[in-house]
């Protein structure tokens, strides 16, 4: 039997030159005076810090407590298509 081939869609069936003509038109689409961030620092810290903020104290602080960043690496790898298994290689 005879592997049939997929169509390409979506970004997989642009030329590189079409690729880059959609990407750069998505760069253009914020108009500069509307990037304050990229002028503005104050306003962006001032942003990240809300956002921060936003986080419950137990849900943040990976730099402080590594046990939970382990926790949470260890969840992402098991949730994904592909789970990782808990061996670890052998070196």
């Amino acid at each position: 039997m005879t592997a049939v081939e997929k169509s390409k869609r979506g970004f997989a069936s642009m030329t590189p030159e079409r690729r880059q003509e959609v990407a750069r038109k998505g760069g253009l689409a914020v108009k500069p005076e509307n990037r304050a961030f990229s002028k503005d620092k104050k306003l962006a810290v001032k942003a990240g810090r809300k956002g921060g903020s936003s986080v419950s104290p137990q849900n943040r602080a990976f730099s402080r407590n590594p046990a939970l960043a382990s926790s949470a690496g260890r969840k992402g790898g098991l949730a994904g298509p592909n789970p990782a298994t808990s061996e670890t290689p052998e070196s």
